[in-house]
């Protein structure tokens, strides 16, 4: 399994970003997707997932906020975060997982740093 996180950075508190996860060694259209974060110092959290159908789930501070999609053309899942908040600030992470207890050993990319701060 290969995971390629990007599109973090930093941004004003209230503004948006996207980012991407590209993936492959894997059969990327029939595998649910997860995203998760973890802040400095805390423990990795979910942040949403979404099945190959479609189906999508968010944690509660993601709803509203937040929405994950997937292009299974190019096998790619994203992640557009809007009204972001400093604690959104966290190292973002995808994962070929579904709903269920947060494994770190699923997360296995680098990730991507997203900070949120005026």
């Amino acid at each position: 399994v290969q995971l390629v996180e990007s599109g973090g950075g930093l941004v004003q508190p209230g503004g948006s970003l996207r980012l991407s996860c590209v993936a492959s060694e894997f059969t990327f259209k029939d595998s649910p997707m997860s995203w998760a974060r973890q802040a400095s110092g805390k423990e990795l959290e979910w942040v949403s997932s979404i099945y190959p159908g479609g189906n999508t789930y968010y944690e509660t501070f993601a709803k509203g906020r937040f929405t994950t999609s997937r292009d299974n053309a190019k096998n790619t899942v994203y992640l557009q975060m809007n009204s972001l908040k400093p604690e959104d600030t966290a190292r973002y992470f995808c994962a070929p997982t579904g709903l269920g207890p947060v494994r770190r050993r699923d997360y296995g990319g680098q990730g991507t740093q997203v900070t949120v701060s005026s």
